[in-house]
């Protein structure tokens, strides 16, 4: 057995008959919540009788159960004093408005001054769950709103909101190039064929879906408000770019500096000096993991792209 898991046996009650798989467990275990009873039954780590079932199996009354219950490790980061935006807490659930250059979470390049040693100083409990309790994550330089879970319960059931799509998340993106209409990009991305710390839209990626609508338009830039049914790495960025209208400032996946004819001084200097991608996390909605019940939360544009919009306003009446 693996030691990052725990065995645990128990045998069905007769009472428990016509009950799903789920429903009796969690009147016999209260310790753990169903969610993390269905999430454990849908990775197979349930078996009745020797055999891994659905959640929907109905009990028959004294089958012997085996559940393997993964144990979160236990980080060791550091706790650091960095100020947070926080936009709603209560005792399941932070959701953070995150300014762009603040890193998510550590990593090569990246061991301190994150967002998850921030969170680990505000709610040292966290670093008893996997990743702090960070289920989704924004990158570096993109700014605006993400949830981050304060128990397991809450953990798991965000992270199967997230396969299931109940976890909603829009983002403003401003884009080089007129596009005419809304759509959706349904491509899969992976990782670059040669460049490997680059993604791109390739049939070996895992699929990946993006919906776009028009919020603006200016003379040789688009605004967008973007939808994700899935959550690949650096999708809106890679997909923007695959229609060829990448995101204004974007290092990676940019391009060449796209200026509109005549355009300003003022204008030429807010594009050039615009060294992030424009992109912010405008939106997310969620079903709370305890009360079920739906909660949204929006993010004003930050004062960067704010400014830029201004500029392109202008240059589009003058």
């Amino acid at each position: 057995m693996n030691t990052a898991e725990e065995k645990l046996a128990v045998v069905l009650p007769a009472d428990t008959a016509g009950l799903r798989l789920d429903q009796a467990l969690a009147r016999l275990l209260p310790q753990h919540s169903r969610a993390s009873l269905q999430h454990w039954i849908r990775e197979a780590r349930v078996q009745v009788e020797g055999k891994a079932p659905r959640a929907s199996y109905k009990v028959r009354g004294g089958e012997r159960v085996e559940i393997l219950i993964p144990q979160a490790p236990a980080g060791d980061w550091e706790a650091e004093a960095i100020p947070l935006d926080i936009v709603y807490e209560d005792n399941d659930l932070l959701i953070i408005n995150k300014p762009a250059g603040l890193v998510v979470h550590p990593g090569a390049g990246n061991p301190e001054g994150t967002m998850l040693n921030a969170l680990l100083h505000h709610v040292p409990a966290l670093n008893k769950l996997a990743r702090a309790g960070i289920v989704h994550r924004l990158d570096k330089e993109t700014s605006g709103l993400l949830v981050v879970a304060k128990t397991e319960q809450a953990r798991l059931d965000l992270i199967d909101q997230l396969k299931e799509r109940t976890l909603t998340r829009e983002y403003l993106a401003l884009v080089q190039g007129l596009l005419v209409a809304g759509g959706t990009v349904d491509a899969p991305i992976g990782r670059h064929a040669q460049v490997r710390t680059r993604m791109s839209v390739n049939e070996g990626g895992r699929p990946a879906v993006s919906h776009y609508r028009i919020e603006k338009k200016y003379r040789a830039h688009t605004l967008l408000r973007v939808k994700l049914e899935s959550g690949r790495t650096h999708q809106i960025r890679v997909h923007m770019a695959h229609l060829k209208h990448p995101l204004v400032g974007d290092p990676v996946y940019g391009g060449r500096l796209h200026l509109p004819k005549g355009a300003s001084p003022a204008l030429i200097a807010s594009l050039q000096g615009f060294k992030r991608q424009a992109l912010h996390a405008a939106r997310l909605g969620l079903v709370h993991p305890v009360t079920g019940k739906n909660m949204e939360w929006e993010s004003p544009m930050p004062d960067d792209m704010r400014a830029l919009l201004k500029v392109l306003e202008k240059d589009a009446k003058g």
